[in-house]
């Protein structure tokens, strides 16, 4: 697997980086051959005096094939990554599994202003908690995130959890993730939305179960009870 990816905590995250790694070394593959058999051309057909270019216009099958074959190649690849990605996809966007919390998430330039519920485990109530910037949520449970934008399109990012969705203004949109290691981890905004989009992100907090009803209570949680590792 692909050592410099960000720590994976995420409940799906070995199912997407299997794919996205299958991608990085078919793609590299076919990159490094292109460029090499490029040069080689560069090299062992280039002009030279006494020769003319010749116009070879490809209506023979010989001259096709230096098409048709790579792009057979290339389609069985494409096709197998489809093949590899399709339950993954249904995973994460189609058969979302039942919510244990939801959080309410809205982006505007250039904050991310969100809604916890409190002790009773519902949003849209007297005991909720605001946060900016700031994600709490349990480990090991499936959290539901309510995806706002207040003014342009923004795109939340936890590289950790491999979580990734624009956020849309005038739609909420839906998307889950479960944490499977407790620390801290960095949020952003992956998509470009003004001038102050570099420093807009955040931190999730993954806490243990202990360690989240302390924070609801509003009692203070020491940074040395996390993963540092993460930081």
């Amino acid at each position: 697997m692909l050592q410099w990816l960000p720590e994976n905590i995420a409940s799906y995250g070995a199912q997407y980086d299997a794919v996205f790694a299958n991608i990085y070394y078919i793609v590299g593959a076919w990159f490094l051959a292109a460029e090499l058999f490029l040069f080689f051309c560069i090299f062992a057909f280039g002009r030279r005096k006494g020769r003319k270019a010749g116009y070879l216009p490809g209506h023979s099958w010989k001259a096709m094939s230096w098409v048709l074959i790579p792009a057979v190649v290339i389609l069985g690849f494409d096709l197998a990554i489809d093949h590899q990605q399709v339950p993954m996809w249904r995973a994460i966007k189609e058969k979302q599994p039942p919510a244990d919390q939801t959080v309410t998430v809205k982006g505007k330039q250039f904050v991310w202003d969100i809604t916890h519920p409190g002790a009773d485990g519902k949003l849209g109530t007297e005991d909720d908690k605001q946060t900016m910037n700031q994600l709490y949520v349990p480990v090991d449970k499936v959290i539901h995130l309510n995806l706002e934008a207040e003014d342009v399109i923004h795109s939340f990012f936890i590289p950790n959890l491999r979580f990734k969705q624009d956020v849309v203004p005038g739609r909420s949109i839906k998307g889950w993730f479960k944490a499977v290691k407790t620390g801290q981890y960095k949020i952003s905004c992956a998509e470009l939305c003004g001038v102050g989009h570099g420093n807009m992100g955040g931190w999730i907090h993954v806490l243990s179960e202990q360690d989240y009803q302390k924070w609801l209570r509003g009692e203070e949680i020491t940074t040395s009870r996390l993963d540092k590792d993460s930081l």
